[in-house]
């Protein structure tokens, strides 16, 4: 089952008004305060406004900034990276490609092992499909990330 994935009215007048504030305005909630800062369950984490997926659990880590950090995105088609020349200073906002949403920033503090890259995430942006509900909601495709291959 193929989804598509845009911008969603709907989706946007339901949001609360911290989730408007970071996606529609480019807010950032407080440090340690969002909903997935430490949150370790297996499943996907997709934009709020789109449903469009972003990041799996398998590439999260604890980065102790207080917010969802990510190495990498599932699809580097779903998210687009930007200049942020905002706060006195030059950083990588990150979006998602089809809800436009602002999800955060991209950082190159992250772990060496896996490119150097932090995702730096607004737990706000983001809604997450459990490992078991995948195939329920339309994301059965991302299973695979979550198996290991036998040799």
């Amino acid at each position: 089952m193929t989804q598509e994935h845009k911008r969603n009215p709907t989706a946007i007048a339901a949001l609360s008004p911290e989730q408007y504030h970071v996606t529609q305005e480019s807010g950032t909630e407080r440090a340690f305060t969002g909903e997935y800062w430490d949150h370790h369950e297996p499943g996907i984490y997709v934009d709020v406004v789109s449903g469009e997926p972003l990041f799996a659990s398998v590439d999260k880590f604890d980065s102790g900034t207080g917010w969802p950090s990510f190495t990498k995105p599932i699809d580097a088609g779903n998210v687009v990276e930007k200049r942020d020349f905002s706060h006195l200073m030059i950083r990588t906002e990150v979006r998602s490609a089809h809800g436009g949403s602002h999800l955060g920033h991209l950082f190159t503090d992250g772990p060496a092992t896996t490119g150097g890259l932090r995702y730096c995430i607004n737990s706000a942006a983001l809604r997450f499909i459990r490992l078991d509900d995948l195939e329920a909601e339309g994301y059965g495709q991302y299973r695979t990330l979550f198996t290991k291959e036998e040799a």
